[in-house]
Formats: structure tokens, C-alpha cells, sequence
């Protein structure tokens, strides 16, 4: 009788013991669907350090060769105002002129007065933004010597480039996942809960926009970043 007791007393033992487990284990997986979401945001003004800029000049006549002569000092001249004032030559670049044949107008029912319309352009591509921008208000310089700049074309506009991004990229993700820790450190703390560990994260893209209409050479650059949490009794 002693021997089916002692039996009787280990199964008991296992049994609770089993018992105290699988309670542990459902209470662990209870806490693990206890999770909460947040969004962690970084931003940042910078400078751009790139600037696109087309110099557009446009001329008229019936003599394609003057115009050719016309076109070749008008280009010389830009780019030598260009120069003189700091701007280095491999930045310069000179395209091609387009010629618009108004004559050759299918649906130009007025002749023009003059029949060839031409146009060059003179880019700039170059990471001396500030001396760019200062010449930008000196271009009525070129009026003395008879050129005159076009401006106001869409697609010869001036851009604004923020390439320094890889260099900023480690602390705005940093500063955007500290955020988000403290957001949902918040939450857990208003909830009674603690806070536990990373469930998921995600990067969101980052986003470089001019920060207004008016100084386009000042980027905004934007990061949110998406985390889920554990959260704990």
C-alpha cells in the first residue's frame, strides 16, 4: 500500500507541475500579443550643395550663319562672365542651339517677319551654390555687352539638389527610433504596462522637399520610422 502512494503522491506532483508550466506558458504568450504601434519622425533643414542652372539665350534672323556667328560670341561671353566670377570650367556646359523654322510652320497661317528662332542653352551643374546664387543677381551685367538671359521657362528652370543624404541618413533614423521609444514608452506608461522588446521596425522612406516656394536652396529632409513594441505587466 506504502509503494502505490508513493506513486500517487510523484504523479500528483508532476501534474501540478505541468499545470504550473502550461499557465506560465499561456500567461508568456498572452503578454506577447500585448504589443503597441508607434511612429518615430525626424526632420531637418540643410543647405542644398548642388544647383542645376540653365542660361538661356534666344535670337532671331533669316541668316542662319549670322545667327550661328551670333550665338558662338553670345556663348562666348557667357561663358567668360561665368568664369571671371568663380564658376570652374568643367562645371560650364554647353548644348547644342535648337532651331525652330517658322516658315515651316504647317499651321502658321502669318509668315514671321523673321523666319529662324533659336535657342542656346549654357548649363551650370556645379556644388558652388552660394557663388551661383550670387551671380544669378548680376546677370543684368550682360546686358552691356548685348546679351540678354532668358527666364521663366519651365523646363530650363533652376534645381536645387541636396546630395549629402548617406552623410545624415545614420542619425535621422537614430533620432526618428528614439521618438518612437519615447512615444511608446508613454503609452505603457499611461496603460500600466512596461515596455518590452522590438517586435518589428520599419524605415520609412526618407523625403527631400524645398521647404518653401520662396528659398528652394534650403531642403527639408523628412524620415518617419515605424516600430511595434512588446508590452509587459
Amino acid at each position: 500500500m506504502r509503494k502505490y502512494y508513493i506513486e500517487a503522491t510523484l504523479l500528483s506532483a508532476g501534474i501540478i507541475f505541468l499545470g504550473l508550466c502550461l499557465y506560465c506558458g499561456l500567461s508568456s504568450l498572452a503578454n506577447r500579443e500585448r504589443e503597441v504601434s508607434v511612429r518615430g519622425l525626424a526632420e531637418r533643414e540643410v543647405q542644398a550643395d548642388h544647383v542645376i542652372w540653365p542660361l538661356v539665350y534666344k535670337t532671331t534672323g533669316n541668316d542662319l550663319q549670322a545667327i550661328y556667328a551670333d550665338v558662338k560670341n553670345a556663348n562666348t561671353k557667357i561663358a567668360r562672365f561665368l568664369k571671371n566670377n568663380g564658376i570652374r570650367a568643367e562645371d560650364i556646359t554647353e548644348s547644342a542651339p535648337q532651331i525652330i523654322d517658322l516658315h515651316a510652320e504647317r499651321y502658321n497661317t502669318h509668315r514671321a517677319a523673321e523666319r529662324y528662332n533659336v535657342t542656346s542653352v549654357i548649363t551650370v551643374a556645379t556644388t558652388q551654390v552660394e557663388q551661383a546664387r550670387a551671380l544669378m543677381s548680376r546677370l543684368g551685367e550682360l546686358l552691356k555687352e548685348g546679351i540678354a538671359i532668358s527666364a521663366g521657362d519651365y523646363d530650363t528652370r533652376v534645381e536645387y539638389e541636396f546630395l549629402g543624404l548617406n552623410k545624415i541618413k545614420p542619425e535621422m533614423i537614430e533620432e526618428a527610433t528614439r521618438n518612437a521609444r519615447e512615444a511608446a514608452e508613454k503609452f505603457a506608461l499611461d496603460s500600466g504596462s512596461e515596455l518590452g522588446k522590438i517586435k518589428t521596425a520599419s524605415q520609412g522612406l526618407f523625403s527631400i522637399t524645398n521647404r518653401d516656394q520662396y528659398t528652394p536652396h534650403i531642403k527639408k529632409v523628412r524620415v518617419v520610422t515605424s516600430v511595434n513594441y512588446y508590452l509587459e505587466n
